[in-house]
């Protein structure tokens, strides 16, 4: 059967508290979206579409295996458009719209983590990568107040920022690092200060001055018409940020061919609006609860996450809920169960 099939792949160890001050944040669209296409179509007997709600499922299964959080939230998009829309109309213009087949699942998905007992944080005009990028903003602010109260007692909490959404490596640094599945939803990896600075070839701080000059066809801004990747690294290396390599344009002519200082005068304006599109804004005017966000998962979310999975038919994912003794329970009833036609089973369409 494809789910037993699939659990192979990204099975993950029981459910176990944390002992470390880390905060987890999900980017839940670019897990959604990920899990979507990562999987073909998988239906419950009502012949509901759940192949997202399935995937989404699995990966917060093992995000919360993986990184043990003591806090725990996820952010989405809205469906109103954000005040990037309203900045340059051509922003996202490309993309298509949400398949049908993938919205419909998006309030299971909020079911899922209603009955984990996991906080949901949203915001009109705003993505969910400035949502995440404030949440992250406040947690370490709320280390640094907690230093200026009593230094012994402060809380320093470790943030990890789970995305697919390279954007978000913008907002890495000493205490905020990205945890960015690599292949299908089975496997992840961390991206530090380091880890940015090799395989992009700039600061995390100075990606929104890269993609200021080279665009981002992605979200469809354009940047620097004719600066490419090398070319803006170069210009990074040399002058730090966007607004320096302006101030400087002159003495830009000593070290770099006519022909860029020509098309860097020509695409400034661009290139600035490019620049602010990519900024992740910190400041959103929501408030990180952390008592609300802090990850329990009580006997009580248990029983409502198991009760959850079994009718949307993931009976791997209720086994990955149980408990020592109810585990050693249902370990005696599973040949029984293979022989059965599970009710509410998944089905491939």
């Amino acid at each position: 059967m494809l789910e037993e099939e699939f659990m192979t792949k990204s099975r993950a160890n029981p459910i176990k508290k944390s002992s470390a001050n880390r905060l987890v944040l999900i980017d839940g669209h670019a897990i959604l979206h990920r899990a979507y296409h990562a999987l073909p179509p998988l239906t419950i007997r009502s012949g509901e579409l759940v192949n997202a709600v399935y995937g989404f499922t699995t990966m917060l299964l093992k995000v919360i295996s993986d990184l043990k959080p003591k806090y725990l939230a996820v952010a989405f998009d809205t469906e109103k458009p954000t005040f990037r829309q309203a900045e340059y109309i051509g922003y996202q213009a490309q993309r298509p719209k949400m398949e049908e087949e993938l919205k419909g699942q998006i309030e299971k998905v909020y079911e899922v983590l209603a009955a984990m007992g996991i906080p949901i944080f949203e915001k009109e005009g705003f993505e969910a990568d400035d949502v995440i990028g404030t949440l992250a903003r406040q947690a370490c602010r709320t280390e640094k107040r907690g230093k200026k109260k009593t230094r012994k007692n402060a809380e320093k909490i470790e943030v990890v920022i789970v995305t697919g959404d390279r954007d978000m490596m913008q907002l890495i640094g000493p205490r905020v690092r990205v945890y960015a599945p690599i292949k299908g939803l089975s496997e992840a990896q961390f991206f530090d200060e380091e880890k940015v600075q090799r395989e992009i070839g700039v600061r995390p701080g100075q990606i929104v001055d890269f993609k200021g000059l080279t665009g981002d066809p992605s979200d469809n801004y354009p940047g620097v018409p004719g600066i490419g990747p090398k070319t803006a690294r170069e210009l990074l290396e040399k002058f730090k940020t966007l607004e320096k390599i302006y101030k400087s344009l002159d003495e830009a002519g000593r070290f770099f061919n006519p022909s860029v200082v020509g098309k860097l005068a020509q695409g400034k304006e661009s290139a600035q609006l490019s620049k602010k599109l990519a900024t992740i804004i910190c400041d959103v005017p929501i408030k990180l609860d952390l008592k609300k966000c802090e990850f329990e998962f009580s006997e009580e979310e248990r029983e409502k996450a198991i009760k959850k999975f079994k009718e949307l038919g993931f009976k791997s994912l209720v086994e990955r809920l149980a408990t020592p003794a109810s585990a050693k329970a249902s370990a005696g009833r599973q040949k029984t169960q293979k022989k059965r036609q599970g009710e509410g089973q998944l089905k491939l369409v």
